[in-house]
């Protein structure tokens, strides 16, 4: 399994001016690698959302890829979403899925049958133009590039380690950092699109 601010670390360099949205726990590294903060969507406490969101800002902004970088807890919520990707076929959606086997922002309960999913094959079964599965961090540095300029959709899984958290939610610290609304704001603002 690889550290998800590998992942990262790992994508960065490969984004170009891309889109890019970060959910699930992993997702806390993202704004400390992150070089083009006014292209960052914050989709944060939206557990099963981020996927349909992602591909609708994909959707309607056809020009700019658009990365998402998914939680298997969120996915599982929505499966459906991936045969909705699929059927549209956004040629600039990139959806990164990492799977870290359970739900580490509450606790680490393990996610149902976990060991035994393969979110690769779903993707590649609903129809995404291109899928590919990491399990070893050397192997997805040496790919990463290469996906970046593939044609979408792409489905991207990696094994990533668990960083549970354990504390009550009410006890935890919380990073400062932009609003939702704000992300949005900034992203209109790079993109010089108003709000209506």
């Amino acid at each position: 399994m690889i550290d998800s601010a590998d992942v990262f670390r790992a994508f960065q360099p490969h984004r170009g001016k891309a889109i890019v949205t970060a959910s699930g726990r992993a997702a806390r590294h993202w704004p400390d690698i992150s070089t083009e903060s006014n292209r960052d969507i914050s989709l944060g406490g939206a557990m099963g959302h981020t996927a349909p969101a992602a591909f609708g800002l994909a959707m309607g902004l056809p020009d700019e890829k658009v990365v998402l970088f998914d939680s298997e807890g969120a996915l599982l919520m929505n499966l459906g979403i991936l045969a909705t990707v699929a059927g549209k076929k956004p040629e600039n959606f990139y959806h990164f899925l990492l799977d870290n086997e359970c739900y580490a922002t509450t606790g680490g309960q393990p996610v149902p049958n976990s060991s035994e999913i393969d979110y690769a094959t779903m993707a590649k079964g609903a129809g995404y133009a291109s899928v590919h599965h990491f399990d070893d961090l050397e192997d997805f540095v040496t790919s990463v590039g290469d996906i970046m300029n593939e044609t979408g959709p792409v489905f991207v899984s990696v094994k990533i380690e668990a960083e549970v958290e354990n504390l009550p939610i009410a006890l935890r610290t919380r990073r400062p950092g932009r609003s939702r609304a704000d992300t949005i704001s900034d992203l209109q603002q790079e993109l010089g699109i108003g709000a209506d």
